[in-house]
């Protein structure tokens, strides 16, 4: 697991949601996604899921890791795929 920064305001939960993020790693390679990684899941979440952090409880949070389904997930890569910038438009012919 990466080094935790503090950068989002859960952070801080990162490490007791540990369990939770690897059983819902778990769950995706049951339906083929076996190449997430828990760093990219948790970055789904706080990009995503938590974008505007407000005062939860951990039980809460633990929720929201168990809701986030396949399709969201794959939905949040889809988008940022195309946030990235295109490296082929300087190349040419």
């Amino acid at each position: 697991m990466k080094k935790e920064t503090n950068d989002h305001a859960y952070d801080l939960f990162r490490y007791e949601l540990g369990p939770v993020l690897q059983s819902k790693l778990e769950e995706f390679e049951l339906f083929g996604y076996d190449t997430v990684t828990e760093d990219a899941l948790w970055e789904c979440l706080t990009k995503k899921k938590w974008k505007r952090p407000e005062t939860k409880r951990l039980y809460e949070l633990v929720n929201d890791v168990y809701s986030l389904s396949a399709t969201d997930y794959m939905s949040y890569i889809t988008i940022e795929a195309y946030k990235a910038p295109n490296y082929f438009t300087n190349q040419k012919d």
